[in-house]
């Protein structure tokens, strides 16, 4: 009986501390930015386990590397999956956890000699982090058409370096093409990056949806001064307007309440000298909402703000969109699904909405999704200091690993390319 089947825990985890030394930083956590030589080696590393298990790995002109296992019948595949590509400071469970258990899920079949109805496909996609390159999730968008092929292999990191080249110099350019194809539905494995599952004291999160996402890049262009001989009411300064806009954002999800967080997590001074006062200054700001009129509102409010601070302060304050994505609900079969299983293995389980974004916020356009959350020790995330105990990582591989096997089995009513 498939329901009795459970993963390889032990191959599980020692495929994450493998894939973990790669790019490795002090205190346990991994750097490999987005096609960076660590995210090659990286990329490599899951090619070759996904090559020893007989797959049909697909490469597309954005670097998504789609491994796909074949069922009784011709057509979508169910697609797990997620990515590999960490923040500076990355922990080892971000994303990895998602394509190591999506590889385990079809080692542990094809060792049970198990054939499902459909194809079983397991992704990683290139820059979900955004971290070098804006925006963030850029290799699922183009893999559903939310954004041109050109237009994100000509998009600049904040290295200078382009997309299309650095694909290009790290062998990852591949000849399939984009947009990509549908699968039949799409579930994502990922610890929770937040606090709530552990605080709840609950193993398995069943995923509502993704809140929105507001990212924009500021900069203010003021005046360089002397710090001692320049009177306070005739400076034009650019490093007071960007400490009143950090303080404003945090003052503005106070007040808003709710799911409203904001942050700013980018901030550089020019000439950022102790006694010179800064002359410009560049920051990113982002805004997150679970409900997409409250996301406008607060850019909005924070629209009206900077005009107001540039008027006072003699300032200018130029505005470029990183990224903007509406909230997304994922289907409601796939959601119930995962939360039935969850309490079939036994686990505790709890419905809640995903703070951070993620692959499945992007896959949601294209075909019934969800995703499958397991506690954040502390809530910490992007952190070389990430932690989630081995036995709720197994838990949450074995409910991925139900949860793909009853969907095998699901007749999703014309959804399945929506």
């Amino acid at each position: 009986m498939t329901e009795d089947l459970r993963i390889n825990g032990e191959r599980l985890l020692s495929r994450i501390e493998e894939l973990a030394s790669i790019g490795a930083i002090d205190g346990g956590g991994s750097c490999r930015l987005a096609l960076t030589d660590e995210d090659r080696a990286g990329r490599d590393l899951v090619v070759a386990w996904m090559r020893d298990l007989d797959l049909e790995i697909n490469i597309d002109s954005i670097g998504n590397v789609v491994a796909v296992r074949p069922g009784k019948t011709d057509g979508p595949p169910t697609m797990t999956g997620s990515h590999i590509d960490t923040v500076r400071t990355g922990g080892r469970y971000d994303g990895n956890l998602g394509v190591l258990a999506g590889l385990e899920i079809i080692e542990s079949l094809s060792e049970n000699k198990i054939e499902t109805q459909h194809p079983v496909a397991v992704a990683f996609f290139t820059d979900e982090e955004g971290s070098r390159f804006a925006p963030d999730m850029l290799g699922s968008l183009v893999y559903v058409g939310g954004m041109t092929l050109e237009e994100a292999l000509d998009i600049k990191g904040v290295d200078g370096a382009k997309v299309g080249d650095e694909l290009d110099r790290i062998g990852y350019r591949g000849a399939s093409p984009c947009p990509g194809p549908s699968p039949r539905a799409f579930v994502e494995l990922h610890i929770e990056q937040g606090p709530v599952l552990e605080v709840e004291g609950v193993t398995i999160g069943a995923v509502t949806g993704v809140q929105g996402i507001s990212w924009t890049e500021l900069t203010i262009t003021g005046e360089s001064n002397h710090a001692g001989t320049t009177p306070m009411a005739l400076r034009h300064d650019s490093g007071f307007a960007a400490a009143a806009i950090s303080t404003y954002v945090r003052d503005l999800s106070l007040e808003m309440g709710g799911s409203q967080v904001a942050t700013v997590g980018r901030l550089e001074l020019h000439p950022n000298l102790v006694n010179v006062v800064a002359g410009s200054a560049i920051l990113t700001t982002d805004l997150r909402n679970t409900v997409e009129a409250r996301l406008a509102e607060a850019e909005k409010k924070l629209a009206d703000f900077l005009l107001e601070l540039a008027s006072n302060e003699g300032l200018k304050i130029e505005k470029r969109q990183l990224a903007r994505f509406e909230p997304v609900d994922f289907n409601e079969e796939v959601v119930s699904t995962v939360e039935n299983i969850a309490s079939r293995l036994g686990h505790s389980v709890m419905k809640l909405p995903s703070g951070a974004g993620h692959d499945a916020q992007m896959m949601a356009r294209v075909c019934p999704t969800g995703m499958v959350f397991v506690p954040s020790h502390k809530g910490i995330s992007h952190n070389p200091q990430e932690h989630t105990d081995s036995d709720d990582l197994i838990a949450g591989c074995n409910v991925l690993f139900q949860t793909i096997l009853d969907l095998d089995m699901k007749d999703f009513g014309g959804l399945e390319s929506k």
